[in-house]
């Protein structure tokens, strides 16, 4: 039998720490348990999502509003 945590949150870390090294950390502390994640990675910065380039992205409550009027309008 499989048994599974889905995990929706942040984890904050302090200014000088990369996406690289937290991860690096983040997956080092799941392996040692013997266990397995998937899933993705996204860095936010002041409530902003942070695109590839580094700039910013959307704000990361407009995707939560947006979420909810989905599973209203279901």
């Amino acid at each position: 039998m499989r048994k599974e945590f889905e995990i929706q949150g942040c984890i904050e870390v302090p200014p000088e720490v990369t996406e690289d090294e937290f991860w690096n950390a983040f997956i080092e502390f799941v392996e040692s348990k013997g266990w397995s994640f998937g899933g993705g990675i996204q860095e936010i910065q002041d409530g902003y999502y942070i695109l590839a380039d580094g700039t910013r992205g959307a704000y990361v409550l407009d995707e939560c509003q947006q979420d909810k009027s989905v599973h209203h309008e279901i």
